[in-house]
């Protein structure tokens, strides 16, 4: 088969770079947060998405836990949501003047270690 002069050829290099921006076009869209639909509305980030969610599940709201789960990816609203249980922690153990764990056991109704 002859290659014409304006047919681009597709080596093993060529073909790498390929795989690789696909890759890497696919994690930036899991990143990415909901974009500007047209309608006025704003796109929300990471943590008001998993500030919405941890909510809306303390009130057992599926209507508002599907609406906040659809903001951010699932990869976005997992890290927002151990974020909100981190910087929790931190503020209960500082106004109980407990540990971080102790705080964290209790929560869960674990014994204390």
């Amino acid at each position: 088969m002859t290659v014409q002069p304006w047919q681009p050829r597709r080596g093993k290099v060529v073909s790498m770079f390929g795989r690789i921006r696909r890759s890497v076009a696919r994690f930036l869209n899991a990143l990415r947060v909901e974009t500007d639909t047209g309608r006025g509305a704003r796109s929300h980030n990471l943590f008001e998405a998993a500030a919405a969610y941890v909510s809306a599940c303390a009130e057992d709201d599926q209507e508002r836990i599907d609406e906040a789960a659809g903001w951010v990816s699932p990869e976005a609203l997992s890290f927002g949501v151990n974020e909100l249980a981190c910087r929790a922690v931190i503020a209960l153990a500082r106004e109980r003047d407990e540990s971080t764990r102790t705080v964290a056991r209790t929560l869960l109704g674990l014994p204390a270690a």
